[in-house]
């Protein structure tokens, strides 16, 4: 980048002013993983949420709490020694929060794994204790955008369709392994044109 150059306010921009300020903190490797990182985030991330959801809608004729986009926060690192929960913590250690465990835990709500959406209601609620996103000022800078486009896709998804389980058995729930959160057996699903939506549809 030249002298005097500006790259706008771009994420990629920002990352290469700061390799031109100090090339030996900001190499090219940690832009290339840092954009790569970005990109997952903003795809599977979403299309995982979008996945369970349909999965415990159909299995209920909540999904953020039981099956958040990433069973561990992104990893951070403590700048100074501090104390957590009765902890101590050095500096320079590496930091997972577990939101699947944590958001589990019967230890702060009532029956973790049940259907309950009515724990989400009112503003002293147990629903107040989720954070899919992660919390304070390292939590996911596209938490809005992630929350609209997850909402768009069921809301339509939910307003042109009808869906229906294949068979009787109820949609198979286990979780997978993966940095976002898979379910271990891909969702299989009946779906058809709700009569007043044919017209719309057919103009997609």
């Amino acid at each position: 980048m030249e002298e005097g150059t500006t790259t706008g306010r771009t994420m990629i921009g920002a990352l290469l002013a700061l390799q031109h300020k100090d090339p030996e903190d900001c190499p090219d490797q940690l832009i290339r993983a840092l954009c790569i990182s970005a990109l997952e985030a903003g795809s599977s991330t979403s299309a995982d949420t979008v996945e369970w959801a349909m999965s415990l809608m159909l299995n209920n004729p909540k999904t953020l709490r039981l099956h958040p986009p990433t069973p561990l926060l992104v990893p951070h690192e403590s700048s100074i020694d501090c104390i957590v929960g009765g902890f101590y913590i050095p500096k320079g250690t590496m930091l997972l929060v577990n939101t699947s465990a944590i958001h589990r835990d019967p230890k702060i709500w009532d029956k973790p794994t049940n259907f309950i959406p009515e724990r989400f209601e009112g503003e002293k609620c147990e629903g107040n204790m989720a954070m899919p996103f992660g919390m304070g000022r390292r939590r996911c800078p596209a938490e809005n955008l992630g929350m609209q486009m997850v909402g768009l896709a069921l809301g339509t998804m939910i307003q042109c369709f009808e869906w229906e389980r294949v068979g009787e058995e109820l949609v198979d729930m286990t979780d997978g392994f993966g940095l976002t959160a898979p379910r271990a057996v891909p969702l299989e699903a009946f779906y058809k044109p709700r009569q007043s939506m044919i017209t719309l549809v057919s103009e997609v």
